[in-house]
């Protein structure tokens, strides 16, 4: 069983949230956990018209529940993607900042050289943005803009998110039928 965290920030860009819980809890031998921050279930009502809502079968924990097993080094969660993840978030990893459920166990994941990928979503980035991607990646993190890519030819909304989801889902080694660029 492969056991993977999802951070939600309240950052802009719900849509990345709500396809890549959909894809991986389609996935068999997939358990998801989710913590979400206090701002993601309002940001997800106003960006999607609907109520936050997980997929069956997946848990959601409190932003401040730190008996949570993801929150320490000794679970066997393997992985966590933040996506969105806000630059508040991204900042408060890169300086160590263990403040909530999604801060520490980002910080869990760096401190045990497991998979953290930090799905952001603002644009422009000024300087402090850019050294707070350069530090999470020092520490071993990856840092996946929600930067769509337009190769596929995307043929609707879904379809453009999906090329970033895509993209966070290979990875975290999980094989998935996606386009490839000059791949048959």
């Amino acid at each position: 069983m492969k056991k993977i965290a999802i951070g939600i920030s309240g950052a802009s860009g719900s849509i990345y949230a709500k396809v890549l819980l959909q894809k991986l809890s389609s996935v068999e031998g997939v358990e998801l956990a989710v913590v979400a921050s206090q701002q993601a279930p309002e940001v997800w009502r106003h960006e999607l018209d609907t109520d936050f809502q997980l997929p069956d079968g997946v848990k959601q924990y409190a932003s401040n529940d730190f008996m949570a097993p993801f929150a320490s080094g000794s679970s066997s969660f393997e992985a966590m993607v933040i996506c969105p993840c806000s630059m508040g978030t991204l900042g408060r990893i890169a300086a160590g900042v263990s403040d909530n459920l999604m801060t520490r166990a980002a910080d869990v994941m760096l401190k045990e050289r497991r998979k953290l990928i930090c799905v952001v979503r603002e644009t422009p980035y000024n300087l402090i943005h850019l050294n707070n991607m350069r530090t999470v990646t020092e520490a071993g993190g990856i840092i996946c803009p929600a930067s769509p890519s337009f190769y596929s030819r995307p043929v609707d909304f879904e379809a453009l998110v999906s090329t970033v989801v895509d993209r966070v889902i290979g990875l975290l080694n999980i094989p998935i039928a996606t386009y490839r660029w000059n791949e048959d």
